[in-house]
């Protein structure tokens, strides 16, 4: 009996109305008695002819009204878990082309340097002849990198190299090329002036080392340059940052006393002029002192040293953008606080509703949450919350 999908799983199967999963399933396909798929209005051609065999996709079949469906599920599904609900936004989706940070893989074979993102589910490389994810910018890099590589990479050793677009063009990180000998560091130097690249720096395994950087390397947050530490967090997309931006504004309100906890380089700390801020990074920390000069900036692991409720009662509201594992000793004594407004940034739904859980037992309100698709046509979601009492 045919039936039909109705939803896409968490990790892009889809799933019909009995729970049969199907590999790349979208809602109003129908799976057929003999097993064959027959496609409905949701169901697109993948722009990449790298799909599905990369494994840097796993929804690139998936319209645009789909894609926000799913995502918009993904945060209700987890939330269901844990008995809440609340108003579900209609999702950001970053366009196709924007992501500004990658990290690819790198190969030197016998039939020239293989550079791109792994397989599904497998550690060979997919060599990149297309992409429809990367900035203009970044993909302009790939054929200069593969000459250049291919002088100093040896035969069969693996290597990464790190991209992210930043204010002075493009920051480059190589990871397992060695280049002690001179004509290696003059090839470098030559390519990344020949570049214009921002900055060239590697890790030979003692950690990264810059090579070239002509100027300052620099982020503009909220308008504000900020040093740019090599191998620094930053949000995917410009147009994803600027839409969590505006949710966390929008949750911090009128509030004087802000703090911005899990910092970073001051993504949120900038634009709600947070009083103070707490990082783990020590780089990060003192770069974001330098760009925001009235706040007080403290290097500190909240995962080690959280701040207790006393500490968190001179703030009126905290944003919180914690790593995946969420921020559950955090948040523990965030729901002991008079704390009045919370704005919770999260890269993983289920550990998101976790530590909300703790929040609504301890007398917060959900008000909202705004799915953020910057990962566009993959399983990974971001989104904005609002929490107040």
């Amino acid at each position: 009996m045919a039936e039909e999908v109705v939803r896409i799983a968490a990790r892009g199967d889809g799933v019909t109305s009995t729970g049969r999963h199907v590999p790349f399933g979208v809602p109003g396909d129908v799976l057929l008695d003999d097993g064959a798929l027959a496609p409905g209005p949701h169901h697109q051609e993948p722009p990449c002819r790298h799909f599905p065999e990369c494994g840097g996709c796993q929804l690139q079949h998936v319209d645009d009204e789909a894609y926000r469906g799913y995502l918009q599920s993904r945060v209700e599904t987890a939330l269901y878990q844990h008995g809440l609900a609340t108003e579900i936004r209609e999702p950001h989706l970053s366009p196709p082309n924007s992501r500004r940070r990658a990290t690819l893989r790198v190969l030197n074979t016998a039939q020239g340097v293989v550079i791109g993102f792994n397989a599904a589910k497998s550690h060979r490389i997919v060599d990149m002849r297309e992409n429809f994810i990367l900035r203009p910018e970044l993909l302009a890099l790939l054929e200069p990198l593969r000459e250049m590589l291919r002088r100093l990479l040896p035969s069969k050793s693996p290597a990464e190299v790190h991209m992210t677009l930043i204010d002075q063009g493009v920051d480059l990180l190589l990871k397992g090329l060695s280049a002690s000998k001179l004509e290696a560091i003059e090839t470098l130097a030559a390519f990344a002036t020949a570049q214009g690249l921002a900055r060239l720096s590697m890790d030979q395994g003692l950690g990264p080392e810059t090579v070239y950087e002509p100027e300052r390397a620099t982020i503009a947050l909220s308008g504000i340059p900020v040093a740019f530490p090599v191998g620094s967090f930053l949000q995917a997309t410009s147009d994803g940052e600027a839409a969590l931006v505006a949710t966390v504004r929008e949750a911090v309100g009128d509030s004087k006393q802000t703090a911005d906890l899990f910092a970073g380089l001051g993504t949120f700390a900038l634009a709600t002029r947070a009083t103070y801020a707490a990082e783990a990074s020590r780089d990060a920390a003192a770069a974001l002192q330098q760009a925001a000069r009235a706040a007080r900036v403290e290097h500190r692991d909240l995962y080690r040293r959280p701040l207790d409720s006393g500490d968190l009662d001179q703030f009126e509201a905290v944003v919180l953008d914690p790593p995946r594992a969420g921020a559950e000793e955090q948040v523990r004594s965030l729901a002991a606080s008079n704390v009045k407004r919370v704005a919770y940034v999260s890269c993983n739904p289920a550990t998101f509703a976790r530590d909300a859980a703790m929040l609504a037992a301890a007398g917060y309100a959900l008000d909202w949450i705004k799915p953020v698709g910057q990962f566009r046509w993959s399983t990974h979601i971001e989104l904005a919350a609002a929490f107040s009492r």
